[in-house]
């Protein structure tokens, strides 16, 4: 049995208030690579199983601590019910891509069963009409819990499904295991020992924090960083519904790279913040909600070291980003983040990265979780606004991906909403058909964003004028954002 960080088991808490905690990815592929032509839902179940050894995702389930007095447990199990994870559906006619994103939508909006363990994948049929696609794509969708993976980690359990060649690698023999489970009386002696540590922990993590206050009270005087103290409330801000809606837009990495160098300094990252922050001025401005003052992104950073990157489960600190949103101009805007992101930077070496990491791991876990239902109750996770919106960077592979010998051709990603933050961006990199591609995909509140196609459209109309602003390309936005005054 394995113990649960404190940020891991965060998410299990979060759960409670009614936000499912859980990331997804939908990955697209053309079956005519594989050896026959066809991949049918038994070879699919065969190779689970036959690599279900590689992850401990596949064979553990939450175990809980009586009274809530320690974080959970990661519970190894006897035997896996592979079918109980893996569902097999298809998509009604006419089966186009909006279809696909509903269906997705549907599948992520739902809760996972805390009691098994913590996966689910649905494969889906009938992708007869999504423009671009070859004929007999089928599309494989996977749900992790958040607990178990971020997306650092995530990007390292993808390939293990996967080959780099339509021929089906073999796994190797499963090693022996020893399950070793834990009564309760075990845990709640073990729960004792570790709560008699968290004064320590607590008074270390306060005096590491004093000399982070002294570097972020220095920096502010000398100026190299700013605080984003006035934060505006926006459409995504409020109590979030159990509905979901999604889409994913995608851009071509060179057009990206090409833009950046327009800007001194700029990064990929720094580009799709400024794709991000035009399609919001879009959104906002034709619901005529935009803020006069910038709307602030959150942005997840890795903060594992190199000896930490084999492990699962979540090692992650957050910048706080300025999106200039109240910037017009679509080239001074990207200089403009490009500024906000090393401003950002600066302040969290100057807090320190891995302050949220070691917050989470000091307090109790009964306070936590306590502390996560009384603010969800009480309302006052929709009081404050953090941030409006999250983009985070997730690395996709960078070599052509099989499954059960079909093509990797095309995907989305789904992230999780957060209390008073209904909408999520993950910013994806891959390599399709040798190619080098980028996509933003969303996922949102339904009844925050109800109108998922239109911010896709802004999405798209916001990195046309980026490019015409830059590269000056002259291709015009779509009609439909005609009407989005600037």
């Amino acid at each position: 049995m394995q113990q649960l960080s404190g940020q891991d088991a965060m998410f299990i808490h979060t759960e409670a208030t009614g936000i499912p905690q859980h990331i997804g990815a939908l990955s697209i592929y053309d079956q005519s690579t594989s050896a026959d032509g066809i991949v049918r839902f038994k070879q699919i179940l065969q190779l689970i199983e036959s690599r279900a050894h590689l992850s401990p995702i596949f064979k553990r389930q939450l175990r809980r601590v009586p009274l809530g007095l320690d974080q959970p447990y990661w519970e190894d199990i006897e035997n896996l019910d592979i079918e109980s994870h893996i569902h097999h559906i298809a998509l009604p006619k006419p089966g186009d891509w909006r279809q696909l994103c509903i269906l997705a939508s549907r599948i992520h909006s739902r809760p996972m069963d805390l009691s098994k363990p913590l996966w689910e994948m649905y494969v889906i049929e009938g992708l007869d009409s999504v423009r671009g696609l070859p004929k007999n794509c089928f599309a494989v969708m996977i749900k992790i819990h958040h607990a178990a993976m971020d997306g650092a980690s995530g990007a390292q359990f993808i390939p293990m499904i996967h080959d780099l060649s339509p021929d089906i690698g073999d796994a190797g023999t499963a090693p022996q295991r020893v399950v070793q489970q834990y009564n309760n009386w075990h845990m709640l002696s073990r729960a004792v020992g570790n709560n008699l540590k968290k004064p320590k922990q607590f008074f270390d993590l306060a005096g590491s924090l004093i000399p982070a206050w002294q570097r972020i009270r220095r920096g502010k005087k000398e100026q190299d960083f700013v605080s984003l103290d006035d934060k505006q409330k926006t459409l995504f801000q409020g109590k979030i519904s159990p509905h979901r809606v999604c889409d994913a837009v995608p851009f071509a990495f060179e057009e990206l790279r090409a833009i950046k160098n327009t800007v001194p300094g700029a990064t990929i990252n720094d580009t799709m913040l400024c794709v991000v922050s035009g399609a919001l001025r879009k959104y906002l401005s034709a619901k005529q909600a935009l803020p006069e003052k910038t709307l602030v992104s959150g942005c997840p950073i890795d903060v594992r070291s190199d000896a930490e990157r084999s492990g699962g489960g979540n090692m992650v600190g957050f910048m706080t980003v300025s999106l200039h949103s109240n910037i017009a101009d679509p080239k001074k805007r990207l200089a403009a983040i490009h500024d906000a992101s090393m401003s950002s930077k600066a302040y969290a070496e100057a807090l320190g990265p891995r302050v949220a990491v070691n917050v989470t791991d000091v307090l109790p876990g009964g306070v936590l979780s306590l502390a996560l239902r009384a603010a969800a109750s009480t309302g006052l996770t929709e009081s404050a606004v953090i941030f409006n919106t999250v983009v985070t960077n997730v690395p996709g592979p960078n070599q052509q991906l099989y499954f059960c010998g079909a093509k990797l051709v095309d995907g989305m990603n789904f992230g999780p909403l957060l209390p008073n933050v209904g909408l999520f961006h993950i910013v994806y990199s891959s390599v399709l058909n040798k190619v080098g591609s980028i996509s933003i995909s969303f996922t949102a509140c339904r009844k925050m964003l109800p109108d998922p196609e239109f911010y896709s459209e802004c999405l798209q109309a916001s990195f046309d004028e980026l490019k015409a602003a830059t590269l000056g390309s002259t291709k015009t936005a779509s009609p439909a954002l005609d009407s989005v005054h600037e």
